[in-house]
Parts: C-alpha cells; structure tokens; sequence
C-alpha cells in the first residue's frame, strides 16, 4: 500500500533511506495515522503535527541507543508506527492491545512511560547524568510540547538543567501553540513573541560574517563584538530566558521542513552542553479538519477519514454525561454566588468549564498544566471571601497533593474540589484511572468527601460544597449519567448523612457513586433467587454515616462495601475503621473495588469485570460469601 512505509520495520529501516524519500516518507506517515485513528479513535492532532519532527529524530539519532524521551505522549503515534508497532495499531487503546501513550514494557524505542505532562526534562535530565556517571555514550534528547514548558515540574528540571554546563542533552521544544486546548500564560506569550520577531540566531548568523571579515585587531575587538552579540540578542529576542537558564537557544525553526530539520539535528549531535531547540509545528498538520479544528481533533472517536465527521454510533436517548451536569450546575450557581470562580488546569473543555468561562469570563481562570499552583492559588483566592470550584480530573490532582493537604486542609479553607473522570476511564489506562482520590483524600483532616450516584444527586453535592464552610471534594466518574431526570432548583445534602435504599436480612451492600446502581442491580439478581439484602447510598466517605452503618451491621451477618477506587484504604476501608472503632463483633465484610495492580487500557465495562465490579460479578461474590460466612469476629472476606 505504501512505497516507503511499509518496508519500515525500524528506525534502521527509515535510517537506510535517501534524505529525498524523507518527505514522501512524511505523506505516508501522515495518512497512515489519519486512517488507523479514524478506525479506533485516539489522539491524533499532536501526531501528524509531529510528523516530520518524528522521522527527523529517528533519521539523524541512533535510536533505541540514544534515549528519545516524549512529554505525555500524545505526539508519539508516529513515533511508535515506525518503531516496529504499525501492524499493531488496529488495537490501539484496546485491551492487550497498543497502549496510547509510550509504554517501556511496550517496546525498548519507549525509553520512559509517560501520561501526565511536564515529566520528560527531569526524566531525560536523569537518564543523561546516569550516563555520565556509568561512562556510557549516547545521546538523550527530550520531546517537550510548549504547554508542558510551564509546568512546575518541567521549571524545575530547567533550573537543574541549566546547572550542569557540561551535561550533554538536548530539548526539543515542539511549539504548535497548544496542549489540549490552546495553551495560556505567560510562557505562552513569550514563545509567541519570538515567533512574531525575526529569528535571533538567522540576526546572529549575519553580524557573525560580518565580524569574521573584519581584520583582527585585537583584544579591544574582540570585547567589542562580544558586548555587540550580546546587544543584539536582548534587541532581537523578547528575552532571552532561555540561555539565562544555562540552555544555549536555537530557533525557531519550520518543524515541517524535513530537509532542515535533518541538517540540523546532525550539526546538534557534535554539540556539548544543554541545548534548547525551538521546533515550530502545527497541531493537525496534513489534515483537513484536523488543522480547522485542532482542539476537537485532539483526541477522537472513530471518524469518516473523508468528512472527518464522527461515525461513532450515538446510544438512543443517553443520558447527559456527568462533565456537562457539572458544568450546567456552576453556571446556574454562580447567578446566586457572585464570588464564586471556576479554577481548570488547562482542561476548560474537559472539565465542562468552558461554557462557564464564556458566561462568566471575569470568574474564570485556567491556571495551564499547574495543578499544584491551581491549588494554592484557590487556597489565595478562599483567604480573601472568594469561593473556588477547583475542577481538575482524579488522576491529574494527585500533582498537587501537597497543596491540599498543607494549603487548603490545614487551613480549613472552603474550597471545592471537582474530581473528573473518578474511577476507572476506560482507553487512556494506567496513567489515567481515577483509582485512588476516595484513599488520597479521606486520609486529610477537614476534608468531607463525597461520591454522587447520578446527576441529581451531582448537582445537589455541588450546590452543597458551595455551601460548605471548609474543604470539600465530590467525585464524578467518565461517560453518562444514569438517565434520571433532572429536576429543577437544589436541594442541600446534610453532611456525613446516608441514604438506605433497600431493607434485607440476608446480606448488605454499601455502595458509593456509580456503584450504586451495580449495588442495586446485583440485588435485583439476587432477589429472584430468595435472597433479600439491603443496600445503602453512602454518598459521604468523609465523614462516614456511622449510624446507618450501625444500624445495617445489627440486621445482617455479611456486608460488602462496593466502591470505583483502591481497595486499600478508600471506603470499603473507612467502613471497617469504623465497625472496629464501635466494636461490631460477628458480622464478615467484604471490600469490592479496584485490587492492587494497574488496570490497564480498554473498555470501562471490561475494566470493571477486571475488578469483580459488574452487577453479575457482584452477586457471584455474595453467594460465595454466604456460602462461606462462618460467624467469627470482625475480617476481611478474601
């Protein structure tokens, strides 16, 4: 099907080719990638844009030798079609099938596994001074997209980096002026600044021969032309931060121009010390619909290739996912809460904030890829009579831990949490699943915690979170809602307050969040065989409604606690605290939820068999129990 694509097997392959096939090699690549993500869905505008950048590095850099370490990953889908994987790509983000991000397990091209931004400076930074202290020879060079740049993190591998002059390692700034949505901060207007001006080093290239034909004439001279370079780099450039930093600065330069691209990156091999590449490439690049619309092509589901329109079959009458319930809530909120503000960290569309950021522009900040910052700053903001509505994913608050706990908790200070994608996430995996918040957070003082089991009940725990005089997180899984129809207005949830769904003697299931509804399921299966049990609607794992919890363990021997989290130390572990703290006696429990492993990349409901956590798993698991109950003190069923 391709002249050039298909006979590459490796980067050895691509590294036998002519440099003039480099460009039709492009072409291939590009419509390769736009083909296999159109059929499984994926990431795919950050890809093509990487395209020629891609084949560049594998051309000039003796790969899996020389370490390649991307940011994220999201620009690596070429990076993977010509490291051996291309037949593999019909199964990407499927079950035991290609991995979306680089995986080492994957392939020894993927030299560091990456999900969560700004990780791959330090990474590389780390690689090179282990190289260095073991004497080995290779190069190491680091993808970073201009979003990334920002990050805490990445800052402080900047600092490090520029600490070590001698340390041999190259950054490649891949700027398409976007991370999933378009890029903000300061940062972000420094690059633009310099690609808006003439490029310092093509300046520096012609006061260079200028100088070089001057004869010399001493030391006088050569200060002179020294102070004059040094002149025309802070006329040329808006800054030159970069170098300050410790990192000699290149750019920018056409990250679509292969040629260029080649040539360079074999003059920065014979180079010593940190260098900084500025790469400028464009997100969708070869595509259509893709370049019109890059924030939407960021990450698709299957797709007609021609009309770029999605194919994905809609589910009759689904309900509203529970992003958008959200993001409908805080706007109707803030009508009434004139200092209520919405806090993102680079996620305005993700998390259903963008709506709210065009209603309510003044009352809206997107911090960029800063968790930690958007924290703290809220914790500013709660300090001074303003209440934050801070909504980050699960698996992207975990960067800023340190915030919550020091920042906001240990001040009491009311700020809300919104945790997106709670639980397991389906295609994005490892990196991705929301497995831990219920354990990370319940574990801090004066945090309440709590898990809606479907959009009412999500619009009534924001609207009591705003309300709350002290810190405060709800979480929320990926995808629809349960279907429920909305009702108008809210309704305040008291604190640490249950709700019993079902009375049953035989058996009780605790449930929190989309549990629930697995919970109630299971006793509908059960119940057609004679067998009777309670369920409960926890909603708080923070404080924990010990009195139904008591009340519950004193009208039945077996109790199993069903939760979308880690098994170790989230609700099913509050529950056992909690029966052990009021000496609840003879009575089994057993804690369902996510087991001590990864789960890795594939379909929710796939995920969820994984765990035991599907309506049928979960009745299985209570005749097994009841089978096995043996009245005895206060365990843990295994």
């Amino acid at each position: 099907m391709y002249e050039y694509l298909d006979k590459i097997q490796t980067p050895d392959h691509l590294r036998a080719l002519p440099p003039e096939a480099l460009p039709k090699v492009a072409e291939e690549l590009r419509d390769f990638l736009v083909t296999s993500v159109s059929k499984t869905g994926g990431h795919l505008g950050a890809s093509l844009g990487a395209v020629e950048l891609t084949l560049a590095l594998h051309y000039v850099y003796d790969t899996p030798k020389d370490r390649l370490v991307w940011d994220v990953g999201h620009q690596a889908y070429g990076h993977k079609a010509v490291t051996g994987r291309r037949e593999k790509f019909p199964t990407l983000r499927q079950f035991e099938g290609l991995c979306g991000f680089p995986k080492r397990n994957e392939s020894e091209y993927d030299t560091f596994a990456v999900g969560h931004a700004g990780t791959a400076l330090s990474a590389a930074f780390g690689m090179a001074m282990a190289r260095d202290i073991r004497h080995k020879d290779f190069h190491v060079v680091a993808v970073v997209g201009d979003a990334a740049i920002p990050n805490g993190l990445s800052m402080e591998a900047l600092n490090n980096i520029g600490d070590h002059p001698n340390l041999n390692l190259t950054v490649i700034l891949n700027d398409n002026e976007m991370s999933i949505s378009p890029s903000v901060g300061a940062m972000t207007s420094y690059l633009n600044k310099i690609l808006a001006g003439k490029s310092y080093n093509e300046a520096k290239t012609h006061v260079e021969r200028f100088i070089n034909g001057i004869p010399k004439v001493g030391h006088q001279m050569l200060q002179m032309t020294h102070h004059a370079e040094e002149a025309l780099k802070g006329f040329m450039t808006p800054g030159t931060l970069f170098e300050e930093l410790g990192l000699r600065y290149y750019g920018p330069i056409d990250g679509h121009d292969l040629r260029t691209l080649v040539e360079i990156f074999k003059k920065v091999k014979q180079l010593k010390g940190p260098i900084l590449l500025h790469i400028v490439t464009r997100k969708g690049k070869g595509y259509g619909p893709a370049e019109e619309n890059p924030e939407k092509y960021h990450g698709v589901t299957v797709f007609d290739k021609v009309t770029g329109k999605s194919t994905a079959v809609p589910v009759s009458g689904a309900a509203p996912a529970y992003t958008k319930v959200f993001g409908d809530a805080l706007i109707e909120l803030a009508k009434d809460h004139p200092n209520l503000v919405g806090i993102t960290a680079a996620m305005p569309e993700g998390t259903g904030l963008k709506k709210f950021g065009e209603a309510y522009p003044g009352r809206f900040i997107d911090v960029g890829i800063a968790e930690g910052h958007a924290v703290c700053m809220a914790a500013g903001l709660a300090c001074e009579g303003v209440k934050p509505v801070v909504a980050i994913y699960s698996t992207f608050l975990q960067r800023a831990y340190d915030q919550i706990i020091h920042d906001v908790c240990l001040q009491k200070l009311p700020v809300v949490f919104a945790l997106d994608r709670g639980g397991l996430v389906g295609e994005d995996g490892e990196t991705h699943q929301g497995a831990y918040d219920l354990s990370y957070l319940r574990c801090v003082p004066n945090m309440t915690v709590m898990a809606p089991s479907d959009e009412n009940e999500l619009r009534n725990m924001l609207y009591t979170a705003v309300g709350h005089h002290g810190p405060i997180a709800l979480r929320y899984p990926r995808g629809n809602g349960e279907g429920v129809k909305i009702e108008e207005g809210f309704k305040k949830l008291e604190i640490g307050k249950g709700e019993l769904l079902h009375e049953g003697k035989h058996y009780a299931l605790l449930a929190v969040g989309r549990m629930v509804g697995v919970a109630k399921q299971a006793r509908e299966i059960l119940k057609k065989e004679g067998l009777e049990g309670a369920v409960a609607n926890m909603r708080f794992v923070k404080p924990l409604d010990e009195r139904m919890l008591l009340s519950i363990a004193s009208k039945t021997k077996v109790l199993l606690t069903l939760e979308e989290n880690s098994v170790i130390g989230g609700f099913g572990s509050a529950v056992l605290e909690a029966l052990q703290k009021n000496g609840a006696g003879d009575i089994a429990v057993k804690v369902l939820g996510i087991p001590d492993r990864y789960i890795e990349h594939g379909k929710p409901q796939l995920q969820r068999e994984l765990c035991g956590l599907e309506p049928d798993q979960v009745a299985e698991t209570i005749r097994k129990v009841l089978k096995d109950q043996q009245p005895y003190m206060l365990g843990v069923v295994s």
